[in-house]
């Protein structure tokens, strides 16, 4: 199973954080053991003083497949949901300023959360999917999938252009504005079209 991650896919995220708007979508990877096995608590890493949150749309693929185009892109994924793509932002800062990879501020055990699944609909590709985090009780990110620079079938088509897609593989789709940092005790709630996806709490 491979997780695949996009960065910059909203414009308000990439200026908030000073980065270029991307031409093209920007792919980096997380390995299986990066993703938070359900029933397992959080654990806050001892090796940032920076985490920050991501909340993403994640698709869920459905179809082996290589070099897809977008008119068939569609045919590979069949689940959606809301997921965090957990983020040391003072390594990863470190790491962007010596131009080096970023595998050790979003590829650590654990940095991939997903919630429970929902059957990608018809509607939702017509009328795109609002979702959002709340962090003790507050909204601090809401996005639609309208919003995405490079919108699904597009991120397929390109993601396929590289690497082959199998079943079970997850894509993550990137996040909007209002990434921020979180504190050992705060609680994360994911959000798909009002319905709860997850809820997790910082330990």
């Amino acid at each position: 199973m491979k997780i695949f991650c996009i960065g910059r896919n909203y414009v308000d995220h990439a200026k908030e954080l000073n980065n270029e708007v991307p031409t093209e979508p920007v792919v980096f990877l997380k390995p299986k053991s990066a993703l938070l096995q359900a029933g397992v608590p959080f654990y806050y890493p001892e090796f940032t003083n920076e985490l920050h949150y991501e909340a993403e749309l994640v698709l869920r693929v459905a179809k082996n497949g290589r070099y897809v185009p977008q008119r068939h892109a569609h045919k590979y994924y069949n689940a959606i949901t809301v997921g965090l793509d957990f983020t040391a932002r003072d390594i990863q800062n470190e790491l962007k300023k010596k131009g080096l990879p970023w595998e050790k501020a979003k590829a650590w055990d654990s940095s991939a959360v997903i919630g429970s699944w929902f059957d990608f609909t018809p509607d939702m590709a017509k009328n795109g999917i609002d979702f959002q985090l709340d962090v003790n009780g507050e909204t601090r990110q809401a996005g639609h999938s309208s919003d995405m620079i490079f919108h699904f079938n597009e991120l397929v088509e390109n993601i396929t252009q590289y690497f082959s897609i199998n079943i079970g593989d997850l894509i993550f789709t990137g996040t909007p504005a209002g990434v921020g940092e979180v504190v050992v005790g705060d609680v994360l709630e994911g959000y798909l079209e009002q319905e709860k996806a997850f809820r997790l709490e910082i330990k």
